[in-house]
């Protein structure tokens, strides 16, 4: 049996904690915030209608056997924790120009005939086609890299492709060339375009290889859990609890003590004694990781090319909108939007927020969370991280979130979702609040942007595993949960 440390309570530090502990290990988490979940955040506004509760991370599940796994690997059944709600239509397309939305399914059939009730046969059959090679490139991935440690290039290299999976992933080509080669209709690139934002990445130069991120949520549908998903992170809790996790909420680990090449414990700010342990696993961005508690200048040199961030507005509004659950709102412009948010330091061109951005908007038709007569609406725009490099934003700056916040309700207003005269409050989250609420740097949602090959879950040190968004296979709910898998399986039980 060993002694584990898991430094943060997000989904993965949770979901490593608990398969661990399922596996006869003696395991503590520590999370420096007074509450367990990570990205996975909430909050509550009481209103004199009544309260409005909010998901303030992840909208949506995606790939539910993942969850399905982990709770039976931990002695459990999901299905006793989190009721899950399928929706559809998962997301409701708005495009510019007017003319019609399109609502996308689980269903492959259903979808391709909505595409050509709104788009024309030729879309279509388009899509289609497309749909033939994402479903190659899934394949491919779920086999070969999703659920097992990818350390290095050589690694990913060392792959027994099979020739039709090659070709379909397109090494060197983008997601934005994919969408060019194959579909027809503006419309539906700008759909697969956006794709890429899940990972944090630019279209234009993430890999082609994503258009697995569409399969899996247009293949197994997205879910709902009801009452928010947040509650993913309380069921979490509840199991690590349940098999004997140690969880101490308010400790800040300082450093990692790795002496020798080998892991020793941890330490913790305010306490003078180091808490042993002879595996850590760290939950916390690979930034953080490799700049500040265990220094690693080497591996610092691959992280710089840091995800989007977001800018959120989370807004009481009176009233039915009749909108969907999810739905997206695209600019007339994406590539101006994709300028802006990323900027060209290269070229001298700072970052800035979009003048025009896409606007996500979630509102859950769910009572428990919104007064009757009332909607709770998330509201997400791409943004740049917060900093003061060429590639970010300094969101601190006196004014400039709520100027941005006008903004965002302006655009809205333009694209015919006017509810200026029905907010019953607004709350601001700009990248500067999630940087001082989760400790992501500057504010990036997925660490590094996009990628097949990030920060190895194996780290530098005997004993050190790295767990998480930033970590492989990356970032969402099921990827941090098969990051959680790949750890656990690779320590191995106490037996």
């Amino acid at each position: 049996m060993a002694r584990i440390v898991v430094v943060g309570a997000g989904v993965g530090g949770l979901a490593t904690a608990a398969r661990l502990a399922a596996t006869g290990h003696q395991v503590t988490v520590l999370e420096r915030a007074g509450t367990v979940g990570g990205k996975l955040g909430r909050y509550v506004r009481d209103t004199p209608a009544g309260p409005f509760h909010f998901d303030t991370g992840p909208s949506l599940l995606t790939l539910p056997d993942v969850f399905h796994d982990l709770f039976e690997a931990t002695g459990a059944k999901l299905d006793e924790y989190l009721d899950l709600a399928p929706v559809d239509p998962i997301v409701r397309h708005v495009f510019p120009g007017g003319g019609p939305a399109l609502d996308s399914c689980a269903d492959p059939a259903e979808f391709a005939a909505r595409i050509g009730a709104a788009f024309g046969d030729r879309a279509a059959t388009d899509w289609q086609r497309l749909w033939r090679r994402a479903a190659r490139v899934w394949q491919a991935s779920h086999r070969d890299i999703l659920r097992r440690p990818i350390d290095s290039p050589l690694d990913l290299a060392a792959l027994a492709w099979r020739l039709g999976d090659l070709a379909a992933i397109g090494p060197g080509r983008t997601l934005r060339g994919l969408g060019r080669r194959h579909l027809s209709d503006p419309r539906l690139r700008m759909l697969l375009d956006r794709y890429a934002t899940y990972t944090g990445a630019d279209p234009r130069r993430a890999p082609a290889a994503l258009v697995a991120v569409p399969y899996a949520e247009l293949t197994f549908g997205g879910w709902y859990l009801r009452g928010g998903l947040g509650t993913l992170a309380d069921a979490l809790l509840t199991r690590c609890l349940d098999l004997g996790v140690v969880v101490q909420t308010g400790a800040t680990v300082t450093r990692i003590d790795a002496a020798g090449g080998r892991v020793h414990g941890v330490r913790l700010r305010g306490v003078t004694a180091p808490v042993p342990a002879d595996v850590v696993v760290a939950n916390v961005d690979a930034l953080t990781l490799y700049r500040d508690l265990l220094p690693s200048p080497r591996r610092l040199a691959g992280l710089t090319d840091r995800s989007l961030a977001g800018f959120v507005l989370l807004l009481g509004v009176a009233g039915d909108s009749g909108l969907a659950h999810h739905n997206v709102f695209f600019p007339r412009d994406y590539d101006a939007e994709f300028d802006a948010v990323f900027g060209h330091p290269g070229r001298g061109v700072r970052a800035r927020p979009a003048a025009d951005p896409t606007v996500f908007v979630t509102v859950a038709d769910d009572p428990v969370v919104r007064p009757a007569g009332h909607e709770s609406w998330f509201v997400l725009v791409n943004a740049p991280r917060h900093g003061t490099a060429a590639g970010a934003v300094d969101w601190r700056r006196p004014g400039l979130a709520e100027a941005y916040a006008d903004r965002v309700l302006d655009v809205l207003a333009g694209r015919g979702v006017d509810v200026r005269d029905r907010l019953v409050f607004r709350e601001v989250r700009t990248p500067a609040d999630l940087d001082d609420a989760t400790g992501a740097p500057g504010g990036s949602i997925y660490g590094t942007a996009g990628g097949l090959l990030r920060p190895a879950n194996r780290g530098p040190a005997h004993g050190l595993w790295l767990v998480g968004g930033s970590s492989h296979p990356g970032g969402g709910l099921p990827m941090v949960t098969l990051s959680a898998q790949i750890v656990a399986d690779d320590i191995g039980p106490a037996w």
